[in-house]
Formats: C-alpha cells, sequence, structure tokens
C-alpha cells in the first residue's frame, strides 16, 4: 500500500498531524498501537506552566524566549508557537472539543485533589479560574457518586476551604449507577459514562442532584459525562437547578477518551486511514530516505510513503526504551539523546528534575532524525518523543504534542 505520509502513532501528536495533512489533500495513515495519553488526561492541555526554576509561567509567550536551543519550542520560535497554539484551538472547535483560554496568559486548572495548576486551553464546563489563589464562589457543593473512589472529595474540599470556598460534600446513586457498583471494576469513570449515556439514566441522576442539593454557588461533580461527545455534559446542566462544574478525575480519563474519540472522527472525515491496534516494526531506507515500513499485525504487507513521521511518544508509550545498554528508539533504531551513563538518568530526590525525562529522538531544526549520525531526509519526528524538555516539570507535554505536530 503506497500512502503521501504515514505517521507512526495515534496519540495527540499523531492525530493533530494526521488530521492537519490529511486538510491539505495528502493522502494519509496513522499506525495506532491504541490506547494514548490522552486516557490519563487532565481536561486542560499545557502551553507552558513552569519554567526551568519551577517557578509558575504566566504568560507562555514571553516566556519561549527564555527556553533553551535545545527545546522544541526554541525551534519555532515565539510567533510560530502564537501562530501554532491558534492553529491547534482551532483544530479542536472543528473537531467538536469545546475549550477555553488563550497563549498569551495561561489560567489555572482545578486537579481532582484540589491543586490550582496553570493550564493553556481548557475543556468547556470544567473548572478553571483566572487566579491560582482563589476561586469564583463563596459555597460550593462537591457531589460524587457512592462508591466512585476515583474522586478524593475529602483532599478536593480540604483544598477549596483553603481557598476561602465553604465547601458540603455530599454523593448520591441511582438504581443504575447501584448495578455498576457491584463490580469494582465498573465503578470506574470511562465505566460510568457508558452507563450515562442513556437518557434516562442521566436524567435520573439530574433528579437525585436536584434533591440533595442546596443554595451553593456551584455543584461540583466528577467528570464522568460524554463519552464520545459533550452532549450529556450539557444535558446534566440544563437539567439540574444549580450551575454545574465538572472536575477531572484520576485515570481514566472521559475527557481524554472522548477527544481522542472526536480527533478520530474527523481525521475519517477528511480521508485518512487508521491501523488501529498495530505497530511499526521495522523500515527499509535507502540513499538517506525512508522507504517503507513493515508492521506487527501486516507481516506480509509492506507501506510505502512519500514522507514518514514519528510520533510514538515517550517511555509509557513505548516510543522510547531502555536497557542495561542505553536509552533506544524501537521501531527504527534512530539516534537519541541521551546520556550513555545509567547513573546519570536519574536523581537520588524523587523531587528532582529526573533527567531521562529530557531524552527523547535526536533532530535537526526542521525536527528531521538522525540514524548513524547521518539525517533522514524524510523522517520526521513529533511529539513527547523529542528530546530537549521535561514535559513533567515544566508543564508543555500537550502543548509540544500540538504544536510540532503542526510544524
Amino acid at each position: 500500500m503506497k500512502y503521501d505520509i504515514i505517521i507512526i502513532g495515534g496519540g495527540l501528536s499523531g492525530l493533530t498531524a494526521g488530521i492537519a495533512l490529511a486538510n491539505a489533500g495528502k493522502r494519509v495513515c496513522i499506525v495506532s498501537a491504541g490506547q494514548s495519553s490522552l486516557h490519563f488526561h487532565s481536561g486542560s492541555f499545557d502551553l507552558l506552566g513552569y519554567d526551568a526554576r519551577g517557578e509558575v509561567v504566566e504568560h507562555p509567550l514571553d516566556a519561549v524566549g527564555q527556553l533553551g536551543p535545545e527545546h522544541p519550542y526554541s525551534r519555532l520560535g515565539k510567533s510560530g508557537v502564537q501562530r501554532l497554539a491558534a492553529e491547534a484551538k482551532r483544530l479542536f472547535n472543528r473537531a467538536g472539543i469545546s475549550v477555553s483560554g488563550d497563549a498569551i496568559a495561561n489560567h489555572y486548572r482545578l486537579s481532582p485533589v484540589g491543586a490550582m495548576k496553570p493550564a493553556w486551553l481548557t475543556i468547556g464546563g470544567f473548572v478553571h479560574s483566572s487566579s491560582g489563589t482563589s476561586l469564583p464562589w463563596k459555597r460550593a457543593e462537591i457531589l460524587n457518586i457512592q462508591g466512585f473512589l476515583d474522586f478524593p472529595t475529602q483532599f478536593l474540599a480540604a483544598s477549596l476551604k483553603a481557598l476561602g470556598v465553604d465547601c458540603q460534600v455530599k454523593s448520591f446513586t441511582t438504581d443504575e449507577l447501584s448495578r455498576a457498583r457491584k463490580s469494582p471494576t465498573e465503578m470506574r469513570a470511562t465505566n460510568i459514562a457508558k452507563v450515562l449515556v442513556d437518557k434516562d439514566s442521566l436524567r435520573k441522576v439530574a433528579d437525585r442532584i436536584n434533591a440533595i442539593s442546596g443554595n451553593a454557588d456551584v455543584l461540583l461533580l466528577p467528570a464522568v459525562l460524554g463519552f464520545s461527545d459533550g452532549q450529556s455534559l450539557d444535558d446534566l446542566k440544563a437539567w439540574v437547578k444549580r450551575p454545574v462544574q465538572y472536575v477531572a478525575t484520576l485515570p481514566p480519563s472521559v475527557s481524554g477518551v472522548r477527544t481522542a474519540v472526536l480527533l478520530k472522527r474527523l481525521f475519517a472525515q477528511l480521508g485518512g486511514t487508521m491501523l488501529v491496534g498495530d505497530v511499526a516494526n521495522g523500515g527499509q531506507f535507502k540513499d538517506g530516505r525512508l522507504v517503507s515500513i513493515t508492521t506487527e499485525h501486516l507481516p506480509d504487507e509492506v507501506l510505502y510513503a512519500d514522507e514518514f513521521i514519528l510520533a510514538s511518544g515517550s517511555f509509557m508509550s513505548h516510543g522510547l526504551k531502555s536497557n542495561y545498554e542505553g536509552v533506544f528508539e524501537p521501531v527504527f533504531g534512530l539516534d537519541v539523546d541521551a546520556s550513555g551513563n545509567r547513573g546519570d538518568w536519574t536523581r537520588e530526590s524523587l523531587f528532582d528534575a529526573q533527567p531521562y525525562m529530557e531524552y527523547g529522538v535526536h533532530t535537526d531544526e526542521a525536527f528531521r532524525t538522525f540514524k548513524n549520525g547521518n539525517t533522514i531526509d524524510n523522517l520526521y519526528a513529533v511529539g513527547s518523543v523529542l528530546s530537549g524538555h521535561n514535559s513533567i516539570r515544566q508543564a508543555d507535554g500537550t502543548g509540544v504534542s500540538l504544536l510540532t505536530a503542526f510544524g
């Protein structure tokens, strides 16, 4: 099979690149191993939350110029980051993913345990604030589903009280939710979302909430609605008598699954091809170019393309691996930026910046990859497989995934 472009990896960066290229009229194929890090999504997208010292970044665009030359944003430049951030927001709107926020100034999202974290874009209906030290209410009620343990209400309530919000914690259930509760494995956010996709079941939830809620300024609910679109979130807000806001739960993330579903849907609408549940396992190189790849589940089929994009992720997604000899890229054996001394990979303190988090595939200014010191002219790397930044410490992982995929 022959394509214009083959993308290895179906996470946020792979889907973004695929949509952008398919929209430009290219014949695109994405080889996707399955679930991506979107299943751990917070409900917000980060552009740049912290600088290298761990200080909060209020204005991401201004901070881009202070990043080291190895950071992917430094290659894009401030104007490039600004332009591509606006493009990413347009992509979300086109896919049906409602988001608020701007690259000029970060806002703050509310984490499952009540911490206020800087963020760039937040999905509509999720709690966020312009300030990291206050919220726009005096009284809040935290409402949880009985038996749902991935929403730590006591931590959340304590944090909100520290921010000056008077909190009450209440719980509710319905017959449908009680039946799901009989199996502990069913009381996960994504499974609850499947139960409540039925409008009658959701209406019963709204009735129970109306019966137990008081006169708080806002009702805070776990984000367990909207598996494949945002209709159920909107329906519940319309049926409940008090204002409703959603708070991210511990993984798995319903908002992340919904984001992946909607992006895949848009990619398919644009004519893209997606090989789901398959893994690229090698390629043929000729004259400094990648000619074709093979996959595990199509052993007798060779996939050809003019250009290729590696969007396979970092260690968690197995886009990078390590053994006693070193850190390596497992599909093509590409050059990586990583210390050859295992003792340099980590720091003793858990709270220190861990060097291995900045490891990744070595690329040039155009994000072209290298193999044995030689540039691969038509193989590009995007997203978290890139080296030069710590997505946890700097809160820039989703931003790097989105912007480099466009760039």
